[in-house]
């Protein structure tokens, strides 16, 4: 009884906050459940209300009715415009859809703060809950509990209309059977966009009733979107109770768990996130099944060794014809190991580029030489994600967690006196390397968008470390003052702008080199293989696990040694450099070049850079809303990216092939069912047909 009375704020705070929680999260769900849209902007659509509401309030009742009605109606007007703007990505599946709203968040971030101010509004309650009531001998806010009571009325009354209204049977036939609501006469295009305009109302109001609790400022977007998707997942999609519990159980966790256990709390969340998609995904479907139906053309097992075999030299081989010419009519021995025409053709963007790398630093000022040795480092990890998603058909917004490995253990390493450049690349790609290792099991069981979830909360514990572990990482002061790195043994430290992107060039060509070797190698063309045609592959004997976790351990090496790269370049190191919008910079670099495509990685990872650093120079304060902008145009005018203009095969794991393909988009209208387990579905039946292996961009 003393152990509950000492803790009674803290939790009746939970219960109040994971109300919150839950009317956001309500809102979210049905957009991700039954309107099939992964909506990273709709903690937006709470900022909307909070700042509505907020600006509206006087503390009179008028005051909070008016907020109330503006805020639920300014968003619901913004979730019926996301239907118009995701409507055209119905067939490209989540991870298109997750891009196009993280920039329509940033975009509408940014006019937020344009418009309300970059400052936290006070919020002004009528005077009646503006008071504390006594709570079992405790003074707590009257408001709070007026929004508990109004948050389990509106769970009773959502569960009502889902289940007992023509309504909830028409929003639940769009995610079951859009084509049997069209036979009944019903629009399933309007159902859509009802339900994205319900949530965005939702997301509006629990904005206007719940600011008083996570007021408008900064960052309050971002922490609504984190803990709403932690709700979803924990929940599920199809009971409203169980997402309300899940919400309870997370608000207890983010008030009564600091109370109790302050150094467990900024883990549990995330923890618990990944141990339930894990779980899940276990007892899913098989991975693969689903994809590679004989609809998809020839055998591409069987393409591929052919492929192989073409190459080996034997009886059947392309030696055999060679052999059977007069001596006269060969062509010299030299002159046969030359490359052929098609190869210096694919390989002339490489030295385009590599060109045009090398000469920057007599064209350039100092500030810009900085930000190409940063652009370097940022496209580094841009490879390894597309490691994972274009060739590995491992769609990741975790990627940063290897990247931060990698940075963190070259600052310490420079830190502890080991500053050759050489030693801190190879510790810090291994250190990198061990944690993919560690948590690949983890991620390469699951698909589509639960691959996407479980590498957000990989990536979001790895920033709770980051900020906990004060000790290695300096925590949210992040890490500066270590000595500068020396290019080579017994070398000076370097310092000069010029010195240190000629330093981060040398590293980044030799890490694509071997990156392109790899992928163009046999091993390259099996994994390509594998996101193409992964349950033939597992009927041919091939140990796909296995692929797939080599493939996460390399990529996890490739991002470190981007880490290392960028603290080298930096001379400083900050939390901001490993979140999770570098994770969404990193993927729409991928968007940007095509999914196959390096040199695509490392010219969107050069366009972001610019846009982030250079271009928005010149707009000062506006760098989100620009980066936004590339975020829509990118995945409306670039469904395949730079790569597919130059004209190749459609989706899968060929040249331009959209990384969006490799997640379905359940509840679309058109699309599959929706699964209970976000990312369970396998490929939708209208996405493209795999491209060949060995046809991917360079």
């Amino acid at each position: 009884m003393e152990l509950l009375d000492a803790h009674l704020v803290p939790a009746v705070d939970g219960v109040a906050f994971g109300l919150l929680l839950f009317v956001v999260a309500a809102g979210l769900s049905l957009a991700f459940g039954t309107a099939g849209v992964l909506n990273l902007s709709h903690g937006t659509l709470y900022a909307i209300g909070a700042y509505t509401g907020a600006e509206l309030s006087d503390g009179t009742w008028g005051g909070l009715a008016l907020g109330l009605a503006a805020g639920t109606a300014a968003a619901c007007v913004a979730g019926a415009g996301l239907s118009a703007a995701t409507a055209p990505l119905a067939r490209r599946g989540h991870l298109a859809q997750a891009l196009l709203t993280f920039g329509l968040a940033l975009i509408g971030g940014d006019l937020l703060i344009q418009f309300f101010g970059a400052d936290e509004l006070p919020v002004r309650v009528p005077e009646v809950l503006d008071s504390s009531v006594t709570l079992l001998g405790h003074r707590y806010p009257a408001y709070r509990l007026c929004f508990i009571v109004m948050a389990v009325l509106l769970a009773a009354f959502g569960t009502w209309v889902l289940t007992r209204t023509r309504m909830g049977a028409a929003v639940r036939a769009a995610a079951d059977d859009p084509q049997m609501l069209a036979a009944t006469g019903h629009s399933p295009r309007a159902v859509h966009t009802g339900v994205l305009a319900a949530a965005g109302a939702l997301a509006g109001a629990a904005g206007v009733l719940g600011a008083p609790i996570i007021g408008p400022g900064p960052g309050t977007s971002e922490n609504v979107l984190m803990l709403s998707l932690v709700v979803v997942v924990l929940g599920g999609l199809r009971s409203l109770w169980a997402t309300f519990a899940a919400a309870v159980a997370v608000g207890e966790v983010q008030t009564l768990g600091v109370s109790v256990a302050p150094e467990l709390a900024p883990y549990l969340l995330f923890a618990a996130m990944a141990a339930v998609l894990v779980l899940r995904s276990r007892f899913a479907e098989p991975a693969g099944a689903g994809h590679g139906s004989e609809a998809s053309g020839p055998d591409p097992v069987a393409r591929l060794r052919g492929r192989l075999a073409g190459r080996l030299p034997g009886p059947k081989g392309p030696s055999v014809g060679l052999d059977r010419l007069p001596r006269r009519n060969r062509a010299p021995a030299w002159l046969a190991r030359l490359p052929g025409r098609a190869a210096w053709w694919r390989a002339a963007p490489l030295l385009v580029l590599l060109g045009v790398l090398i000469a920057l630093p007599a064209l350039l000022d100092a500030y810009s030489i900085s930000l190409a040795g940063s652009a370097l480092a940022l496209g580094l990890l841009a490879v390894s994600v597309t490691v994972l998603t274009g060739y590995a058909g491992l769609p990741t917004l975790g990627q940063t967690a290897p990247f931060a490995v990698g940075a963190y253990a070259t600052a310490n390493l420079a830190d502890a006196g080991w500053t050759a450049g050489p030693v801190q690349i190879v510790l810090s790609a291994l250190a990198a390397a061990v944690f993919a290792a560690v948590v690949g099991p983890a991620v390469i069981r699951a698909r589509g968008t639960t691959v996407l979830m479980i590498t957000l909360a990989i990536g979001e514990l790895t920033g709770a470390v980051v900020n906990q572990l004060k000790s290695v990482t300096g925590g949210a002061d992040g890490l500066v003052g270590f000595p500068a790195t020396q290019a080579l043994w017994g070398g000076e430290g370097m310092l000069e702008e010029s010195e240190l992107y000629n330093y981060a060039l040398v590293v980044a060509v030799v890490a694509v080199a071997l990156t392109l070797l790899v992928l163009r190698s046999p091993a390259g063309k099996l994994l390509t293989g594998t996101r193409g045609a992964e349950a033939r592959m597992r009927a041919s004997g091939h140990p796909v696990g296995r692929y797939l976790l080599v493939a996460h351990i390399c990529a996890g090496a490739l991002a470190g040694v981007g880490g290392s790269l960028m603290v080298t370049v930096q001379q400083y190191l900050s939390p901001a450099d490993v979140g999770f919008e570098i994770a969404a910079f990193a993927l729409l670099a991928v968007v940007i070049g095509g999914t196959t495509s390096v040199i695509g990685a490392l010219l969107g990872a050069g366009l972001i850079v610019a846009t982030r650093d250079w271009v928005a120079g010149s707009w000062p304060g506006h760098g989100p809303l620009l980066l936004g902008v590339l975020f829509v145009a990118t995945v409306y005018v670039l469904p395949r990216g730079l790569a597919g203009l130059r004209g190749g095969g459609s989706g899968g794991g060929g040249q331009g092939g959209s990384p969006s393909d490799t997640t379905g988009s359940p509840g679309a209208p058109g699309a599959p069912g929706t699964s209970d387990t976000p990312g369970a579905e396998g490929r939708p039946p209208s996405a493209p047909a795999p491209t060949p292996a060995g046809k991917a961009s360079p």
